[in-house]
């Protein structure tokens, strides 16, 4: 029997000094397999990082994408909804124009007068506005001169007649005023 720690003879050893001689490193890879297995793992990491971020500029590129269509679909479904104030307006016109003039010869009166008030009021709530004064300052965006007079007591071009007033659909002159001016002398 041995004692522990006691020298052994060569070749003959406790199970436990026993070395697996394939597996032990020889003096020249020792120092390049932990370099080549860092190599290698550093390679790795390298490209799952470049694959992470081109995964995160694809992602914020998408991203931004939608933020653009979202804008555009919600501006286009704005657009399609005011075309189609705009087109019933229109269609309203000749409508309302009778009103003006039924109102103009005091014959709008009993139920007549509670319907018109109430077309008026719709379609005041979508944003149409009649226009066209007496007395107004005459604006070639917003009003078409049908004559010109030279008038004392005036002076700037001033609105003295209206044959038909203009409407607007929130800030757009749908029909601008037809008008008579006063021009100074």
């Amino acid at each position: 029997m041995v004692a522990e720690g006691a020298p052994t003879e060569p070749g003959i050893g406790r199970a436990e000094d026993a070395v697996d001689e394939s597996a032990a490193p020889t003096q020249g890879s020792a120092t390049t397999a932990p370099a080549f297995e860092d190599a290698v793992v550093a390679a790795k990491i390298s490209e799952l990082e470049e694959l992470a971020a081109e995964r995160t500029a694809d992602l914020q590129r998408l991203q931004a994408e939608y933020a653009n269509y979202k804008k555009r679909v919600d501006r286009d479904r704005s657009l399609a909804r005011q075309g189609g104030v705009e087109a019933v307006v229109l269609d309203l016109l000749p409508v309302l124009d009778s009103i003006e003039a039924a109102r103009e010869h005091d014959e709008l009166t009993g139920g007549f007068k509670l319907v018109a008030e109430e077309l008026e009021r719709l379609t005041a709530k979508y944003g149409l506005t009649v226009y066209g004064e007496v007395g107004e300052t005459f604006d070639p965006n917003v009003h078409e001169a049908l004559m010109q007079l030279p008038m004392a007591g005036v002076e700037v071009t001033t609105v003295s007649a209206v044959m038909q007033k203009g409407v607007r659909l929130n800030d757009r002159v749908l029909r601008p005023a037809r008008v008579g001016v006063a021009e100074p002398e």
